[in-house]
């Protein structure tokens, strides 16, 4: 004798709802974690990014020769925990740093308005993970030119100043005017942000040297927890 099986299908009202229940609540934590994800984006894009300039030159042909003709990496497929990877070729460490009776490899970085207190910023590593790094060949703090240091950013809403996965995240936050405390050899100098802005990977001119004073230039991603453009913020020591 044959047999015909059916499937069972849901006619118990109770039996429906609890599934339309359960349905609609995957689609709400979809939605929400959607929502958590890309709102400091966009936020990020009408709040902050409308007010920073923007450099237009697309490289500084100093660094661009210095490195060999090369530009600042595609932003895929890479370890951007890693300065070595936001760059298609970096310049060795091994190169000759800016003349000092002084040349520590570490020292530290504190910015008060976001609770960022003596941060590690190293000058002998590509680790993003364990420290902040300053960029190679360029000035020492306290020394005529620029001192160029990175950092790490992810979305804003795990900002953590002791992680350094983190540390850059709320760097858009700053003002002009904020104040940027270096310990450098066990002296202290104060920096006062004086210019705001974002430039394209492409953009070598944020590493060029100027010797009328002393400046320090932080850099990280932008939009934070995105690679699509680097924020500048660029401070003069005070006098």
């Amino acid at each position: 004798m044959p047999y015909i099986y059916l499937k069972k299908t849901a006619t118990n009202k109770k039996e429906r709802k609890k599934r339309l229940i359960f349905a609609y609540s995957f689609l709400s934590i979809g939605v929400f974690i959607l929502f958590y994800t890309f709102f400091p984006i966009v936020k990020y894009q009408i709040q902050y990014a409308s007010r920073f300039g923007k450099i237009i030159n697309p490289l500084s042909t100093t660094f661009y020769n210095q490195a060999g003709g090369s530009v600042l990496g595609e932003l895929s497929g890479n370890d951007y925990t890693r300065l070595d990877n936001w760059f298609v070729s970096s310049p060795s460490f091994s190169d000759p740093a800016p003349s000092s009776s002084i040349q520590n490899n570490s020292y530290y970085l504190s910015i008060p308005t976001l609770n960022i207190d003596k941060a590690l910023v190293k000058t002998d590593t590509m680790d993003l993970k364990s420290s902040l790094i300053q960029y190679p060949q360029t000035a020492f703090p306290g020394q005529l030119g620029n001192s160029v240091v990175f950092g790490h950013s992810v979305l804003p809403q795990f900002f953590n100043p002791k992680s350094y996965l983190t540390i850059f995240s709320n760097l858009f936050k700053l003002k002009i005017g904020d104040k940027i405390l270096v310990d450098y050899d066990n002296i202290n100098y104060t920096y006062l942000v004086e210019d705001i802005f974002e430039v394209k990977p492409t953009d070598f001119s944020v590493l060029d040297q100027r010797y009328d004073n002393r400046y320090l230039t932080l850099i990280t991603c932008s939009p934070p927890g995105t690679y699509l453009r680097r924020l500048v913020i660029k401070a003069k020591i005070m006098p």
